[in-house]
């Protein structure tokens, strides 16, 4: 079965930093382009952070992390990680790993998530 396991989250102080990890099982790690997600309460997926499974590693952000947030990925051992510098109350939400599809429905198994809450 396809397992995506998040874990690193926990409360921390405004600009404060946290490194989240997610274990994949399941299918091919470095054929899978990989992606973070988060979901702050009431709000829908907000996407954080890709990249790329061409061999190149290629990264890309949404601007509200752009330059704080860094992704990176071990194929070797099946794992996503994601550095998260200066937090801010705003990143508050659950964060999930997530294989992305080149179609719909783009992302087709979720994890549990790993909840971040930034606050003073």
């Amino acid at each position: 079965e396809i397992q995506l396991v998040e874990s690193g989250g926990g409360m921390v102080r405004p600009g404060e930093s946290l490194t989240l990890s997610c274990v994949a099982s399941g299918f091919s790690f470095s054929r899978a382009h990989m992606t973070w997600v988060r979901r702050a309460p009431g709000k829908g997926p907000e996407w954080v952070a890709s990249i790329s499974d061409d061999g190149f590693s290629t990264v890309t952000y949404a601007e509200p992390v752009q330059g704080r947030f860094i992704i990176s990925r071990d194929n070797a051992k099946n794992t996503l990680t994601l550095h998260m510098n200066s937090l801010k109350p705003e990143d508050t939400a659950l964060y999930y790993c997530l294989r992305e599809l080149p179609t719909l429905p783009f992302y087709d198994y979720w994890g549990q998530g790993t909840q971040v809450t930034v606050s003073s």
